[in-house]
């Protein structure tokens, strides 16, 4: 394979998977989790293209909330992506590719795309791979290559692509004959019974120009506002942060309905490679291990004289007696039960948390940080308990709080402490006391992970109360954690 013909993975991971609450939420979206073994999905995708023969390093559009996430989750597997493409707030995946088309473009002169979302399941890598590689002389020769697969059942959740004629010079590739939106039950039916359309996976594989080219022709405003934003966007430590106000101006465009329904250079590889696009608590089953009565079971739980469920615990003990086509998902904060054949209305009760300003609806208890991550064990009136794990060597801003104190229990670990003007080391067993007002940090020198009890009292304790003097990860002077 030439230089040329090496595609660029463009892994898109802005999405917030809001039919797999409560497991996924907006600060830590479904890519971000493992769902189907012990990596997470975006670790699961990296890893899928990671092949140096055969593909190029990968660039990641991401949320600007999920970047050291994403960082972290492919530092942890030994893949150093070329870029990640900050979004100030999700635009769809028009604006995210067009970006992407614009860094490729200045990393190589024109090079392939293969453009990959995060949270996708895919179970026979090696048939996938060798798509790929059936694509790639379409692609060059000018296709805006996309990947199908055969319809298991008529299902509501996904678009259908219909097939074309044979494109010559390009075995394996049908002309794209049609593009159907997520159709009702009725007419999912009718699509699956003529054996003529596949669903859409979501993947593409083309030339960054010629995708801008289509992109000027159908949706100038969105190549228009995605190139302000890029021209206008900076470098911040190891991503690259897109201008705020210009790409929020951005329309929001699936590239299926900007590009792919309106082109005719749309091109479909067929390919059984055991896809799902895991939007739901019910296809994520599809894909599981199922017991003998047709369960998959994940977690602590016990389940009695029960069948074809989804009996999922993060945590407390979950059990079940006398269940039927269930799905249950036990959180520590948060429990779903909702009828397997409703499982797409999940996203339902995810607009309405949001609509109510619900914290279960945005982020886990255990929360994500750079320096590591901290869960809210107990909380009351005007103090507030935590548990912080702070990664080897890493360390929290130099900051002070207005409204609270904090008292600091060291578990394991060694934890060093700058409180005001002196420094000190704690180890286990050992603890300190952070007055209100008092200038303080907090940093792991050890070789392993540093676990404390931290315990807040005070007026005020929200996370927004800190004041920042000094910070690794180039945060705001305000903020949380």
């Amino acid at each position: 394979m030439t230089q040329r013909s090496k595609p660029y993975p463009v892994l898109l991971s802005g999405g917030t998977g809001s039919r797999l609450w409560p497991l996924s939420r907006t600060l830590h979206p479904k890519q971000l989790l493992p769902l189907t073994g012990d990596e997470t999905m975006l670790q699961v995708t990296a890893r899928r293209v990671s092949q140096p023969d055969s593909f190029a390093p990968p660039f990641v559009v991401c949320n600007e909330e999920h970047r050291f996430l994403v960082a972290e989750q492919l530092r942890e597997i030994g893949v150093k992506p070329l870029d990640i493409l900050l979004e100030p707030e999700g635009r769809n995946t028009a604006p995210a590719i067009c970006v992407a088309a614009l860094a490729a473009i200045s990393h190589d002169s024109d090079p392939l795309l293969l453009v990959l979302p995060a949270d996708h399941f895919i179970g026979d890598v090696a048939r996938f791979q060798a798509a790929v590689q059936t694509a790639i002389p379409a692609a060059m020769g000018g296709a805006l290559v996309t990947f199908g697969a055969k319809p298991e059942r008529a299902e509501t959740g996904f678009g259908y692509l219909a097939l074309g004629a044979e494109v010559q010079d390009a075995p394996g590739c049908c002309r794209l004959r049609e593009f159907v939106e997520k159709p009702d039950a009725a007419r999912a039916a009718e699509i699956v019974a003529t054996g003529s359309h596949l669903w859409n996976c979501g993947i593409f594989l083309f030339r960054a120009r010629r995708v801008l080219e289509e992109m000027r022709r159908f949706e100038p405003d969105i190549l228009a506002a995605c190139e302000r934003a890029f021209a206008k966007g900076r470098r911040d430590i190891d991503f690259f942060r897109l201008d705020p106000a210009a790409f929020s101006a951005c329309p929001s465009r699936s590239l299926d309905h900007a590009v792919m329904e309106r082109t005719e250079s749309g091109v479909v590889i067929p390919v059984d490679m055991g896809w799902s696009d895991i939007g739901s608590w019910s296809a994520l089953m599809e894909i599981g291990d199922r017991d003998d009565a047709g369960n998959a079971v994940v977690g602590d739980v016990i389940a009695h004289d029960a069948s074809n469920s989804y009996l999922r615990s993060e945590g407390p003990l979950l059990a079940a007696v006398g269940v039927e086509n269930l799905i249950v998902v036990a959180m520590p904060d948060a429990t779903l039960v909702v009828p397997r054949d409703r499982a797409q209305d999940v996203k339902v009760l995810a607009a309405e948390l949001a609509a109510r300003g619900r914290a279960e609806g945005r982020q886990h208890p255990l929360v994500a940080r750079p320096w590591g991550s901290y869960q809210t064990v107990d909380a009351g009136d005007r103090f507030q308990v935590k548990r912080l794990i702070v990664n080897p060597g890493a360390r929290l801003s130099s900051q002070l709080h207005h409204h609270r104190a904090e008292h600091w229990v060291v578990v394991r670990g060694t934890a060093r402490i700058t409180r005001d003007t002196e420094t000190f080391l704690l180890t286990e067993n050992q603890s300190t006391y952070i007055p209100l007002g008092t200038v303080h940090r907090l940093e792991n020198p050890g070789k392993f992970a540093l676990h404390l009890i931290e315990v807040q009292s005070g007026a005020y304790l929200g996370e927004d109360d800190i004041v920042r003097f000094e910070d690794a990860y180039g945060r705001p002077t305000a903020g949380d954690e």
